[in-house]
């Protein structure tokens, strides 16, 4: 490898790293986040790809991670009911981690999926230590349960 192109690589994983932090930044669960409070999202969270049919969370199993859906759209049902559609932006799951309960709905996905998962141990650091996450989530919670009422 040249001079040159040793120079260009460290270039390149800087430029992909803040393309990761503007497309973080775009997830509503996010928004209130800074830089700094992006990169520890993006150090907490881990992007896997879901194949449509596939489900993310079942009603009554134990759960332990969160979902943000990046792209694509899933179903949620309760006691086999469609209670909500959701698509990019939407978390799916975030109450067992909180609670270390079980999962209170069961979540398919409609379409292929992208999908950040949160480990609990990571969920809970991201609460403690990244008040923009904490204060987003906080409005997602009231949000669903004024909805629900």
């Amino acid at each position: 490898m040249d001079e040159q192109s040793a120079g260009v690589l460290p270039m390149l994983r800087l430029m992909a790293r803040d393309a990761w932090l503007d497309h973080l930044a775009q997830v509503p669960l996010f928004a209130e986040c800074d830089k700094r409070q992006l990169q520890q999202v993006a150090a907490a969270a881990v992007e896997i790809s879901i194949e449509a049919g596939k489900v993310l969370v079942r009603e009554g199993e134990p759960g332990h991670e969160c979902f943000v859906i990046v792209t694509g759209s899933a179903t949620v049902t309760r006691d086999g009911a469609t209670v909500a559609n959701l698509g990019p932006g939407a978390v799916v799951g975030e109450l067992a981690p909180l609670t270390g309960g079980v999962r209170t709905a069961t979540v398919t996905a409609d379409s292929a999926m992208e999908v950040l998962v949160i480990a609990q141990r990571e969920f809970n650091g991201l609460i403690e230590e990244v008040p923009g996450f904490a204060v987003q989530l906080l409005r997602n919670l009231a949000a669903r349960m004024t909805d629900e009422s």
